[in-house]
């Protein structure tokens, strides 16, 4: 069958940025009260997580640098409660992806996962607390303030989350989310309040993305402002984060789900399904029938979020890990969304079951829209049928014709070649020695 014509559209939106990460860094570590909290010579857990911040190398790099110049003997803890299949290995793998290494930070990375217990939360549950950060003289975070995947609230995800799910690792991030939304909304900011005024939490580096992944604002949350400031930070975030720009999709094909893009695999914000059991969509935008196509390198594995869509390719499922998917779904306790939709063998087959029950006549009505993930929406491919919304746009430019969709000879979409600038682009670029 006959698909819908395709053409590459740029979303140009103004976007702040710091322009020097490792500077502004380093000034929010001088300028805040850490000397005050952690004593001289003192050692400090560094936490990182597992989501794909784009700067994280630098911002780490530069935290662990600056603490060294204060006197202080950092290393680096994984912060990311049950993902890498909650195992010490699965976790430094993760970490390792995005570059934190001991070799890249020049301290040791610690992912062990035993845990202390440190008190009850209010519904009578143990909190549990990462032993090394525990045991640390000083605890700093590193973490992005962004709109959660699984709720709206005062706190989402950020420096709160990562104190309280993070370095809980696997039992603690079980205690919270057991209780679904209320353990979100009710036992998530009483557990952070705790951990803050109980453990050694000096100092979280919250850092704002603006629409391109990139640090709009880094801001230093101290014990005693963290619960006052962290919420304005989530509604700036919330702001200037990434969307797509129609209300209405007949068909969005998304390239790869990971949790490099987003926690839940595939960002509802983005694609306007949270399908969180008992809870409604988002009003925008709708989609109609949705598509995912494979999943990253970075994910390992982790195909969660793969719920979200009504179509995926044999490809994506055969690249499970199913003990990662199995704890990673069971620990969020949002099963809704780790259901396997129909899977077919080729992207053609995908596109075309899409496009013939997107409930159109003809292929050339369908309003398809193609994005590598829900994290980078900077270039998007869109079909004729948007094109008035395209061109009445004031931040979209449309800049190739409208044409058939490249699906090569095995029937799938080039992704690296119509993404050249995603992760994806730049990971096909790395592989073939043309790209660092």
């Amino acid at each position: 069958m006959t698909l819908p014509l395709l053409a590459r559209v740029r979303q140009s939106v103004p976007q702040p940025r710091v322009e020097d990460i490792p500077a502004t860094v380093r000034k929010r570590i001088l300028e805040s009260g850490l000397a005050q909290r952690v004593p001289a010579g003192g050692s400090i857990a560094v936490g990182v997580g597992s989501r794909g911040i784009t700067a994280i190398l630098p911002i780490a790099q530069a935290t662990i640098a600056t603490l060294k110049q204060m006197g202080y003997r950092p290393f680096a803890v994984a912060a990311m409660g049950s993902h890498g299949g909650a195992t010490s290995q699965g976790q430094r793998e993760l970490l390792a992806g995005y570059g934190i290494t001991p070799e890249a930070l020049g301290v040791d990375v610690r992912t062990d996962m035993d845990t202390v217990v440190l008190g009850t939360n209010i519904v009578g549950l143990p909190i549990y607390f990462d032993k090394n950060a525990y045991e640390a003289d000083g605890i700093v975070l590193l973490n992005r303030v962004k709109a959660h995947t699984d709720f709206v609230g005062v706190h989402e995800s950020g420096i709160l989350k990562m104190l309280t799910i993070g370095l809980g690792k696997r039992e603690g991030a079980t205690q919270v989310h057991k209780l679904g939304l209320r353990g979100m909304r009710e036992v998530l900011p009483t557990v952070g309040k705790f951990l803050v005024e109980n453990t050694k939490f000096a100092l979280g580096l919250a850092i704002v993305e603006n629409a391109e992944d990139m640090p709009a604002e880094i801001v230093a949350l101290e014990p005693e402002n963290i619960l006052d400031l962290e919420p304005g930070l989530l509604a700036k975030a919330r702001e200037l984060m990434g969307r797509l720009p129609f209300d209405q999709i007949d068909v969005l094909v998304v390239g790869e789900l990971g949790k490099n893009y987003s926690g839940a695999g595939m960002d509802p914000n983005v694609i306007g399904r949270l399908m969180i059991e008992t809870m409604p969509d988002f009003p925008r935008p709708v989609v109609t029938r949705l598509v995912v196509l494979d999943v990253s390198d970075e994910s390992h594995g982790n195909i969660v979020g793969v719920g979200f869509a009504d179509l995926t390719t044999e490809r994506l499922v055969s690249r499970i890990d199913h003990q990662a998917f199995r704890i990673n779904v069971l620990t969020s306790c949002c099963l809704e969304r780790a259901r396997i939709p129909i899977t077919m063998a080729t992207d053609r087959e995908v596109l075309e079951a899409a496009v013939q029950t997107s409930w159109k006549l003809t292929p050339s009505e369908v309003r398809m829209v193609v994005i590598p993930n829900t994290l980078e929406l900077k270039t998007i491919w869109v079909s004729e049928a948007l094109e008035a919304e395209v061109s009445g746009h004031p931040h979209l430019k449309r800049d190739t014709e409208y044409e058939p969709i490249d699906l090569g000879t095995d029937d799938t979409i080039d992704q690296a070649g119509m993404f050249p600038e995603s992760v994806c682009g730049r990971r096909a670029a790395t592989s073939t020695g043309h790209g660092h």
